[in-house]
């Protein structure tokens, strides 16, 4: 029987993941192959990630494979976004990419807004204002005079760093490229009065290349070392949630998604990104996506504040399950106060319970009693943000949106899903969990040819995948929550 395998490499900010794609009859099947951490190092002030351990863990993941007598079709990539790793003019790294956390940047928009205003900058990109993207990063390193920038040639993505590690080939994709906030949306091309300002020139940054590219073939010493062979390597949608986002199983071009985890990210796909005061003023954000695609989207809350919760319980000798927290939430009485979890007092306080008693005596509401009504009022309070920032983007997407599509880890909290769909009383369709890996595994189908389009590979999806569905319950009463919600100040 003909099948096609392919080898996705799915890094977080905490762990990364060796991932086994197999396409056969119609279907596709993912199986784990390594897990490894992940994290930030901090060395005299400065937090970096470390690429080379990353390179590590790839080729261990890459003679792993191997071990199993599978040689896949092509080997892909995806990482977070925004920060870079510094070339020289002979090929060799510069250094440790500076990791997103690092406070080197703590400032920079409000200093580059001096150049170059707010409001043009969003207007060039489109992008929420971060003080961790790359243009304020590259604008930080040279006013600090960071050697490794100040003498790169070319800064290369993290994807795009592994993948000239595994090829000797450069290149950058364009959804990785688009997190940057030096990208102009419409063009797809690098905005050079921008960079300047920032400090560099505007080729340090490769022209960005659509995913579903083959960058290169594995080099002759690791296809030896590894045992796998000189096997391609694909551009695949380099940004984590671009991934994830590939992975929708959807029909048509018409809906939501909301990426759960520890954040969640809400938004739509459209063909032209969605720059506007309104935008601007709502903090909505325009990356890249598949097929020269935006994704029109907010970054929301997800489950930060529960793991907060459970870590300070956990201190406190109480360890809950996740099956006891949700019988935590339904056995609660419901609507008996509510948080905002995009409130700055839930971004990282140092007691998370102290957060929410101290929001709730702000906003004039009794604080929750008890363990189980603080599980049911961080469920109740996400559902209603969700459908908070549902209704915002309902006003300015282009096209009717009668359906969620929930993917990710958070796709797996069926109490949090019925809610949700309860208080947007939109269709809720939760699945599939592992978004990131499959849209890795499928963009990497289609640059092989196996699989035709982005809407054929979301059908084999769509046939390999178990979703649930979720229709909108206790409407009146969700309704009378969400009037008391929206006023919380």
């Amino acid at each position: 029987m003909k099948h096609s395998n392919f080898l996705a490499f799915d890094l977080g900010a905490t762990s990364g993941r060796t991932l086994l794609g197999t396409l056969r009859d119609g279907r596709v099947e993912v199986e784990e192959l390594t897990r490894f951490g992940n994290g930030i190092i901090a060395v005299n002030g400065k937090y970096y990630w470390n690429i080379l351990g990353l390179y590590e863990h790839i080729v261990e993941g890459l003679t792993e494979c191997a071990k199993r007598g599978i040689r896949p079709d092509s080997v892909g990539i995806d990482t977070w976004g925004v920060d870079v790793v510094p070339i020289g003019s002979d090929g060799s790294i510069l250094g440790n990419p500076r990791a997103y956390r690092d406070p080197y940047t703590n400032g920079a928009p409000e200093e580059f807004f001096k150049k170059i205003p707010r409001e043009e900058v969003y207007n060039r990109t489109g992008i929420q204002v971060m003080n961790f993207n790359t243009l304020f990063q590259i604008y930080a390193a040279v006013k600090e005079g960071y050697a490794p920038v100040l003498q790169a040639e070319r800064l290369l993505f993290i994807p795009d760093a592994l993948s000239y590690m595994l090829t000797g080939k450069q290149i950058c994709e364009y959804t990785i490229a688009s997190t940057s906030q030096a990208l102009n949306p419409r063009t797809l091309q690098w905005d050079g009065d921008l960079l300047a300002a920032a400090g560099v020139k505007e080729d340090i940054l490769l022209e960005p290349t659509l995913p579903g590219c083959v960058i290169g073939k594995l080099n002759t010493t690791l296809a030896t070392q590894t045992g796998i062979g000189e096997v391609d390597v694909v551009a695949v949608a380099g940004h984590d949630t671009a991934s994830a986002v590939m992975a929708v199983p959807v029909e048509g071009e018409n809906f939501a998604y909301l990426s759960s985890g520890t954040w969640s990210l809400m938004g739509i796909e459209t063909r032209m990104p969605i720059i506007t005061e309104e935008s601007m003023r709502q903090n909505f954000t325009n990356e890249g996506g598949v097929e020269g695609t935006t994704r029109f989207l907010k970054n929301i809350c997800g489950m930060w504040i529960l793991e907060q919760c459970r870590k300070e319980w956990s201190r406190q000798g109480k360890e809950y399950s996740y099956p006891e927290i949700v019988a935590m939430a339904q056995s609660a009485e419901p609507f008996q106060c509510f948080i905002n979890p995009d409130d700055a007092a839930f971004a990282n306080p140092e007691s998370m319970l102290g957060a929410i008693e101290s929001f709730c005596s702000r906003t004039c509401q009794q604080a929750p009693e008890s363990d189980s009504q603080i599980v049911r009022t961080i469920f109740e309070s996400l559902a209603l943000r969700y459908r908070q920032v549902l209704e915002i983007l309902e006003s300015m997407a282009p096209f009717a949106i009668d359906t969620l599509h929930i993917i990710g880890g958070g796709a797996k909290n069926a109490l949090l899903n019925q809610y949700t769909a309860n208080a947007t009383g939109k269709r809720v369709v939760a699945g599939p969990s592992e978004a990131t890996a499959i849209g890795n595994i499928m963009m990497q189908a289609v640059g092989a040819g196996v699989v035709g389009s982005v809407a054929e590979a979301r059908k084999i999806i769509r046939n390999s995948i178990a979703t649930e569905e979720f229709t909108p319950q206790s409407s009146e009463a969700w309704s009378e929550a969400y009037s008391k919600f929206v006023t919380l100040k």
